[in-house]
């Protein structure tokens, strides 16, 4: 069974946020819920990198761990999904995820948490697939229809993957291996400096 996930690729993104507009047009996402939104590394400055973030479907969920009601589940896909007739909108997830993926709506009175909402992977929900409960409470439901997520289908520049975690794992290898980068895609310069190899660096030889 294919295990979905999200790769973006920092030096594909424009920061075009149409990846953010297809999901809120594909799910009519509730006002002031952002399922997927992009952040920019030292916005302005020569070098600066975009990246695509939202739920990443992780394989050991924080989220799945704080829930005291238990309304996370993991589809057979690797999908993590969670049941907005069970969640009490105690805020205990939004706490504990890394990337900020759990959202709450605006509206409403001052302090109260509506039912959580958070990006889907396109999968729906516990509903029947397709009905129209499971759209109004979670969007539409590509998955099921043989489609991938409408934010990556909507990259403009391909920076955005999803789907199987091995292809796009093969992907995104083929890619760094094509530039030539190596390490210095994974920050090796911003950890360790940019010293070529054989300079001294705190008197210790490379």
């Amino acid at each position: 069974m294919a295990r979905m996930k999200f790769v973006c690729d920092a030096e594909r993104c424009i920061e075009c946020n149409g990846c953010v507009t297809a999901c809120k047009n594909e799910n009519e996402v509730p006002w002031g819920v952002n399922r997927r939104r992009v952040v920019t590394l030292n916005d302005g400055v020569p070098g600066e990198k975009s990246i695509s973030v939202a739920c990443m479907h992780c394989s050991d969920a924080p989220c799945m761990a704080v829930c005291p009601v238990q309304c996370f589940y993991r589809t057979e896909e690797g999908v993590v999904l969670h049941d907005k007739d069970v969640c009490i909108g105690c805020g205990y997830c939004s706490y504990a995820c890394p990337f900020g993926a759990p959202q709450f709506p605006t509206q409403g009175t001052f302090g109260a948490r509506g039912k959580m909402d958070k990006c889907t992977f396109c999968a729906g929900g516990p509903e029947a697939n397709g009905s129209e409960a499971e759209f109004e409470k979670y969007g539409r439901n590509r998955l099921a229809e043989g489609k991938l997520p409408a934010c990556a289908e909507m990259c403009s520049t391909k920076a955005l993957l999803a789907g199987d975690g091995d292809v796009v794992a093969d992907i995104f290898r083929t890619r760094v291996l094509h530039r030539g980068k190596g390490a210095e895609v994974w920050g090796w310069g911003t950890a360790y400096g940019s010293q070529q190899a054989g300079t001294p660096t705190n008197g210790v030889k490379q």
